[in-house]
């Protein structure tokens, strides 16, 4: 079994037309494609993400930033959510709407986008009342895990490529951001993530004799046109993540 993995396009079109065409050149097909969520939201191209996503029929879950699209109202939106909205049709958001919280591939990979119990709670990572994001600890990891059967387990939200084998020899996967190479939040505490480049991120996953293989891949796309999309939009911190894989 062989399929690719993405995760957290953020209405970044561009980069996911080019992640298609590599996973093409691969020659992995459309339907054995995963997409872990957190699809549209952002200062990019919602409206254009959502039209290829909707017609490509993608196994796919539902993100945090997915829920916020349907859960709150238009104008009660962070900013993330209210740049995307406005793009998306009703057809869009039904879309959405019918995504899972959590689903199992195959028969044999469990997809979520954060963890299996939460939508917004880094799995692989925690951060410090510092600010420094990093690997959590094992036990947590593990703790996370539980009640979960299948060998291979994927997971997005954090934005960060990560691959992390479990006592029991089950394998977590986080391809990494396909369209957000960097971002800030406030929870638990503030912190940056920074990947340090602007390449769109997803995952190849083969599996043999000896167990599951993970391949991360990074692919360059026009970065700068979404980079100066969202500084026309007034959006300073994507615009630089989108240009150089810093915030700064």
């Amino acid at each position: 079994m062989r399929f690719a993995a993405i995760a957290d396009v953020h209405g970044n079109c561009l980069a996911l037309e080019a992640v298609l065409a590599d996973i093409a050149s691969q020659g992995i097909e459309t339907g054995d494609i995963v997409n872990l969520g957190d699809s549209l939201s952002g200062p990019l191209d919602a409206g254009g993400t959502a039209d290829l996503l909707v017609g490509l029929g993608l196994a796919t879950v539902r993100g945090n930033h997915d829920r916020y699209l349907i859960e709150h109202a238009a104008g009660d939106m962070h900013s993330w959510e209210a740049d995307a909205y406005a793009q998306l049709s009703p057809e869009h958001l039904e879309w959405l709407r019918e995504l899972p919280f959590s689903r199992v591939f195959r028969d044999e990979i469990f997809l979520c986008h954060a963890t299996p119990t939460s939508d917004n709670v880094y799995w692989l990572e925690a951060v410090s009342e510092q600010g420094l994001v990093h690997l959590r600890p094992k036990a947590e990891i593990e703790a996370f895990a539980e009640g979960v059967r299948q060998p291979l387990i994927l997971c997005g939200h954090s934005h960060i490529p990560r691959a992390v084998r479990l006592t029991d020899g089950r394998l977590i996967i986080n391809p990494g951001s396909v369209g957000g190479p960097g971002y800030d939040d406030d929870t638990p505490y503030f912190h940056k993530v920074e990947t340090g480049t602007p390449l769109a991120s997803y995952a190849i996953l083969e599996k043999a004799a000896g167990g599951w293989s993970v391949s991360f891949r990074l692919v360059p796309y026009d970065n700068m046109a979404m980079s100066r999309l969202s500084a026309e939009k007034g959006r300073a911190d994507w615009s630089a993540a989108l240009a150089g894989g810093w915030l700064d």
